[in-house]
This record gives C-alpha cells, structure tokens and sequence, in this order.
C-alpha cells in the first residue's frame, strides 16, 4: 500500500474486534511514527498507549465522570464554534454518522448514547493519548497532529483502523491521574485504535472532501 492508497483507505471507526493489536506489531507502527516532521525536530508528543486492565479501568473512570453531567474541563482550548462552511461540513459529518447508524436528527437521547461511545473507546483494545507540555501551546499541537497523521496512515497500512477523538481530552483528570502524567503536560486528545469490524454497520459512514479549487488555491 503507498501512501495515496493509504490516505484513501483510512476512515474514522468506531466499530472494533475484540482483538488486541500484537505487542511488535504496536511497537513496529509506533517507532516509525517517530519519523514524524515537527518545528525544530522538537518531537513534543508524549504518547500513551492503554490497554487491557488499565484501559477498562480508565474507561469506567471516564464514563461514571461524563454521565454524572460533569462540565468538561479541558487542558487546552476545545471551544470551537464553526461558523458558514465549516459548519455545514460540520453537519454533513453528523448526518453521515447519524444516517449510517439509523438515527434522526431529533432524536438527541440517541446522539446522546452516541456520543457516549467516544469514552468507552468504540470497544476498541487500545487507546492512545496525545499529550504535550501546555506551554507549548499551538505549535505543539501542529507536530502532535501531524504525528497523529502519521500513525493513522501507518495502522491503515497494517490493516488496522483508528478513530481520532477530540472528545478524549475534554476529560483529562482520570486520565491525568491513572497515567501519572505531570501536572505541566496536557491531555491534547485521544486515538481508539484496533482491528475494524468488516459487519459493523457504523463503519460504512462516509464524509465529503471539499472540492480542489475550494480549497487549495496555486499561485505563480
């Protein structure tokens, strides 16, 4: 698989097998992954992979939190409100997802449970978590997606699916807290990673691509 195959192969999945990724192979994917570009080959990612005992863990830790009706509290800034084209992409996302799976638009208690599923990983065996020193603020997060991108291409290549989660890092103190990680650094976001599941039919939601012109623009 090259890298066009790669980058038109990958989905976001929110269906997995209750199958864990083999430890080389984890090791393989995520070694390479260092190859990843960043500002002054800073490299500020600190990645977290969780599985197991401890991903069951925290994945009850992040659920009694989120349904106790608990405000989020992110690290960084996650107040994003799209406006004109970016919120009609922002849309089209959400019926792509919410059709795929048989859910109408007033039916917000399902969106609801749909949501919910962000914090119980899909079902997928391992999450990742992106964390970076907050002082780097922007910067940092720039080289912690473009690293991200990389191991999304990466696990596509070895058959593997992932879902990148933005809401995973609205909630960090039970991740904070089980991963030991310092006050000092952030929780950016999180990956579900694992093997798709080929039946699930959440799988099969497809998002647009904004048309070439629209959105890259060439200049002599």
């Amino acid at each position: 698989m090259n890298v066009i195959e790669a980058l038109h192969a990958r989905v976001s999945v929110r269906a997995f097998l209750d199958q864990p990724i083999p430890a080389a192979t984890l090791q393989t994917i995520f070694a390479s992954a260092q190859q990843a570009p960043s500002n002054c080959n800073t490299q500020p990612w600190q990645t977290y992979v969780v599985s197991g005992a401890k991903r069951e863990e925290l994945k009850q830790r992040l659920l009694a939190l989120v349904t106790s009706g608990a405000e989020p509290n992110p690290d960084f800034d996650w107040k994003v409100y799209y406006e004109a084209e970016h919120k009609v992409r922002q849309y089209g996302a959400a019926n792509a997802l919410y059709s795929a799976i048989g859910i109408e638009r007033q039916d917000r208690q399902a969106r609801q449970q749909a949501m919910i599923r962000n914090w119980e990983f899909f079902d997928a065996p391992h999450v990742v978590f992106f964390t970076m020193e907050k002082y780097l603020n922007i910067m940092g997060a720039v080289d912690t997606g473009i690293y991200a991108q990389s191991l999304a291409l990466l696990l596509t290549e070895h058959g593997l699916g992932c879902c990148m989660q933005g809401a995973l890092g609205q909630y960090p103190d039970p991740i904070r807290e089980l991963l030991d990680i310092p006050p000092s650094r952030g929780v950016l976001f999180g990956m579900s990673i694992g093997y798709p599941d080929p039946d699930a039919i959440v799988n099969r939601a497809r998002t647009e691509r904004e048309e070439l012109g629209n959105a890259v623009t060439f200049v002599d």
